[in-house]
């Protein structure tokens, strides 16, 4: 006999309805809603690596392709960030991730 209660869309054995864990997945990666929640991993650790006294002034703003773009308030430590921490900061971060997520950071001065 044949499980009509199957549909190959992730629905387990109940008759065809999806766990909640499923629907919720399947509704996070069709809205696009999963890749903007890990990108908020990769914004968090950014700031938990930066910590409480530079992560206000040097604050991530996007994180796109394995780039993550930090704007700085000044130019001295746009220099500081580009030439000493900033590869520090990003190991750092993916060491809080988990991953490396993040292959390299930009620095720029805030607009």
């Amino acid at each position: 006999m044949r499980n009509a209660g199957r549909r190959g869309d992730g629905a387990d054995r109940r008759g065809g309805v999806a766990s909640f864990n499923e629907a919720l997945g399947r509704f996070l990666r069709h809205s696009g809603l999963d890749q903007k929640l890990r990108d908020a991993a990769v914004f968090g650790a950014w700031r938990e690596a930066a910590g409480p006294e530079l992560a206000p002034r040097a604050r991530a703003v996007r994180f796109r392709d394995g780039e993550l773009t930090v704007e700085v308030r000044a130019s001295a430590l746009l220099a500081e960030l580009t030439g000493f921490t900033g590869e520090e900061l990003r190991r750092a971060a993916n060491a809080r991730l988990g991953a490396e997520r993040i292959a390299r950071i930009s620095f720029q001065l805030q607009r």
